[in-house]
């Protein structure tokens, strides 16, 4: 349970620092600024695709397949794919603004912050991942909340001292590269350059397609919704704003299913019972959040009420179909896996594009309920034990 707290606690920091960072510059710049969350919510799916493959997939390689090598070339490979990939976000920005339906000159300039932010993101994504392998959570726990302080800290005086854009975000951003770049050198062990990619995609490629799937689900979806009206997208917004941290931080459900099933100490009726626990007290959060948020947006309640109920339930039934898809993937058949998760995206994929305000929320029950049943027909019809041995 331990473990779990402190890898979620990782998330926590680095998922509400930019909900409270946009939320502060609304009040001390420009209120749309606060819209910048929502602006760029599809490309974090990038940087965790990315992360999925030589971040997670490389350190389980360097476990399961004796390459040491694995998790030096990963962040290498990593680290320049992010880098060409938001590269081009950024020197394509006004394409991206404008296609999501907002003003260029509003959003320009912290839009390109906030790509490029993603990008230090990555990299310390990379770096954290080693020290979740190597079990030195503590260290991860501070590297994770010094970033994600410096972040805000510097962001915010620069916006007390100056109202001038362009100088916050070069200064803010310059502060926080020069950290990312101290913990990466104390963190990486420098070896030769040698990687199986298709061996890195094999260990996480259920999670990593679904990251992929997730960008075009959102992108696509909060479009459509959008088009609905002003309504529709601030209960959106809304439910966003009480849930998308506690769904992040449940990601730890499956970051410590990983590191025991790779090392041979996996107890799942263990991990279940703390998984439960800390999505109970995830969702408790979110109501709690939700009441005392309602007066100040004064959102539509019914439509609110569908799209964050949606999104509990969902949550609650969270661990139960991750944790035996994450075991189906290491030790069963990563292609099972793998097709099971890419044909529940899918799913929400087809959903995105109905011309409903609850299209993703519509996509995500019925992705949920197809995950249940898949998981459970594998791990029963294959008689699959997921008590592992002690290593």
């Amino acid at each position: 349970m331990n473990r779990l707290l402190r890898t979620g606690f990782d998330t926590f920091v680095t998922s509400i620092t930019p909900i409270a960072i946009w939320f502060l510059l609304g009040v001390l710049i420009d209120r749309n600024l606060i819209n910048i969350f929502t602006l760029i919510y599809p490309v974090q799916f990038i940087i965790s695709s990315i992360r999925s493959i030589f971040g997670v997939g490389a350190n389980i390689s360097a476990i399961r397949d004796k390459t040491k090598e694995s998790v030096f070339s990963g962040i290498i490979c990593g680290a320049t794919l992010g880098f060409i990939i938001l590269g081009y976000i950024i020197l394509n920005i006004d394409k991206y603004i404008n296609f999501m339906n907002m003003d260029s000159n509003i959003y320009r300039t912290f839009a390109i912050y906030a790509v490029a932010q993603m990008f230090l993101q990555l990299l310390l994504n990379l770096s954290l991942c080693k020290l979740y392998y190597e079990n030195k959570h503590k260290i991860a726990n501070k590297c994770s909340f010094t970033f994600n302080l410096i972040n805000f800290l510097s962001l915010i005086i620069m916006s007390i001292i100056t109202k001038n854009q362009i100088q916050i975000t070069i200064i803010s951003f310059i502060i926080t590269a020069i950290f990312v770049l101290i913990i990466m050198f104390k963190t990486i062990e420098k070896t030769k350059f040698k990687i199986n990619v298709l061996s890195c995609i094999k260990y996480d490629s259920a999670y990593l397609f679904a990251e992929i799937s997730m960008f075009i689900i959102y992108l696509f979806g909060f479009k459509n919704s959008f088009d609905f009206g002003e309504k529709y997208i601030l209960a959106i917004s809304f439910s966003t704003l009480i849930t998308d941290t506690q769904w992040d931080i449940s990601n730890a459900v499956i970051t410590v299913a990983q590191i025991d099933i790779a090392k041979n100490v996996f107890s799942y009726k263990e991990h279940i019972k703390n998984s439960k626990k800390l999505i109970c007290g995830l969702i408790g959060t979110s109501i709690v959040m939700g009441a005392i948020l309602y007066p100040i947006y004064n959102v539509d309640i019914k439509a609110t009420l569908i799209i964050t109920g949606i999104e509990l339930m969902s949550m609650y039934m969270y661990p139960i179909y991750i944790t035996k898809l994450t075991y189906i993937q290491i030790e069963h058949s990563a292609l099972k896996a793998t097709i099971h998760k890419q044909i529940s995206n899918f799913i929400r994929i087809i959903c995105s594009f109905i011309l409903l305000p609850f299209c993703t929320s519509i996509g995500l029950a019925f992705s949920v309920v197809y995950q249940l049943i898949t998981t459970s027909i594998i791990i029963n019809k294959n008689k699959i034990n997921m008590e592992m041995r002690k290593a």
